[in-house]
């Protein structure tokens, strides 16, 4: 599936979860499915959990946070001197 298909998979809509990125048509936060398979859960488990979702739908999430994250630069942190 292309990416532009996929990321047209999570909305922003202030009226839903105050705008926090969502799996289009749910109430499921980017944020929430990543914290889930960040703790173990599996795609499968989660597609099983809520009725509804697809393989997809979480790998739109992976997709999202992805490019968020392209677009943040990191510093590297120093070590303080004991």
């Amino acid at each position: 599936m292309k990416e532009k298909t996929l990321l047209k998979k999570i909305e922003i809509d202030f009226k839903v979860m105050v705008g926090k990125p969502v799996i289009k048509g749910t109430r499921l936060t980017v944020e929430f499915i990543l914290n889930l398979l960040a703790n173990g859960a599996t795609i499968e488990e989660i597609i099983e959990e809520y009725e509804g979702l697809t393989r997809e739908d979480i790998l739109a999430c992976f997709l999202f946070a992805r490019r968020c994250l392209s677009e943040t630069e990191f510093m590297p942190l120093e070590r303080e001197a004991a």
